[in-house]
């Protein structure tokens, strides 16, 4: 918002003059759902100009510019430059290029308790079923000093807990004289930082000097690492570089040192037959997990995957993903139930006297009280453990 320069914001759709739509393309479902919005939109506010930025501006932005679906397409790399483009009454076409890195500094953000810091961009990856790299480009850190400012600005505006975002967190530093590790360690040193969290890591990306970290106070006490399966058949079809003994060998340690740990997970890829799934599922059950993101799989037009033809059906492949996060869940309440003492809330939302937020371990707590405890640090003792979150009354 700190680009938009004299332009303000509609808090409704259908009385704004431009309407920005920062899209998605992971999938083909994810196109059709921008296209479904950008019709609708249109309905409630025809005389609307539709901007469209995101990935999808780069799958099928000039699509829809034919069918005078959008007024405009902007890149990633445009996005500094939104007020300009916002302007022009002339329709427009700038995709950029995939070197540029934003360097606006974020000074907050409105009704959030946690900041999010874009630390990198892209990817160097090439999984078959991914069709990121073609629209994010290769991967890139944005600067050490811009970083560390923001953090500094943003830490001195209140915000004491910061997540790392990117499109492959975990390559920040890539080709260049820091690491991720490097980075934890200064933005521990600003005032005002209490705890770190790290948006997704690859396997391969956690290293000696990383593993350093985990007994930091400051560190967030949940580590996402993607895996995406636990069949080594299904990673090499996937064109993954991690293998399931190494990542057990990972996830113990890590589960050994306190950590509550998460993954990706890809349901139904193709290949994925009953026996590789069985495996998979034994797999998963004997990993420390208490947090997942299942997806079931989607096809993406440009992908190796697309073109693959022993696909799943369906049903199964739903009937697989109610299994496996029933799973999960089974797990997370059970680590809940061992992790229900001494826990570090960060509350971000309220509601009638009920105030939610995360602990360390990224579980949510829902406190009662008649104080205002919004947007602060609650220490709690000891927890109430409910079936789909903790409980505690203060």
């Amino acid at each position: 918002m700190q680009n938009l320069g004299p332009h303000t914001i509609s808090q409704s759709e259908s009385d704004c003059d431009v309407v920005v739509v920062n899209s998605c393309t992971v999938t083909n479902g994810a196109d059709s759902s921008v296209r479904g919005y950008i019709s609708s939109l249109k309905r409630k506010n025809p005389n609307a100009r539709v901007i469209l930025a995101g990935c999808g501006a780069y799958q099928k932005g000039e699509e829809l510019l034919k069918q005078k679906k959008v007024f405009g397409i902007i890149g990633h790399s445009k996005k500094e430059s939104i007020a300009d483009f916002i302007s022009t009454k002339e329709s427009f076409v700038e995709l950029g290029d995939f070197d540029h890195i934003d360097e606006t500094i974020v000074q907050d953000f409105i009704g959030k308790s946690r900041a999010f810091i874009k630390i990198q961009e892209g990817c160097d990856f090439e999984c078959s079923y991914c069709i990121i790299p073609k629209v994010r480009g290769a991967s890139r850190s944005h600067k050490e000093a811009t970083i560390l400012e923001q953090i500094d600005i943003l830490a001195h505006n209140g915000f004491g807990e910061f997540i790392l975002t990117g499109t492959n967190v975990g390559s920040y530093g890539k080709g260049t004289d820091t690491s991720l590790a490097r980075l934890l360690k200064k933005i521990s040193l600003i005032r005002g930082v209490r705890r770190v969290r790290i948006g997704s890591m690859e396997p391969s990306q956690i290293d000696s000097e990383f593993l350093e970290l985990l007994d930091e106070p400051w560190m967030a006490k949940h580590l996402h690492i993607a895996l995406q399966h636990t069949s080594d058949t299904m990673l090499e079809r996937m064109k993954r570089n991690n293998r399931f003994a190494g990542d057990q060998k990972l996830f113990e340690l890590i589960a050994s040192r306190g950590y509550a740990l998460g993954t990706d997970f890809i349901v139904a890829h193709p290949g994925e037959s009953d026996a590789l799934w069985q495996e998979a599922l034994q797999r998963v059950e004997a990993l420390p997990l208490t947090h997942i993101h299942a997806f079931t799989y989607s096809k993406r037009d440009g992908t190796e995957s697309a073109l693959m033809r022993d696909s799943v059906h369906g049903d199964t492949a739903k009937s697989r993903h109610r299994e496996l996060t029933a799973l999960i869940k089974d797990k997370n309440y059970r680590f809940r139930k061992e992790h229900s003492k001494n826990l570090e809330v960060l509350i971000e939302q309220s509601d009638r006297g009920f105030y939610r937020g995360y602990d360390q371990y990224y579980n949510n707590v829902e406190v009662l009280t008649k104080r205002d405890i919004a947007n602060s640090w609650v220490s709690l003792e000891d927890v109430e453990v409910k079936d789909e979150k903790n409980y505690s009354k203060i």
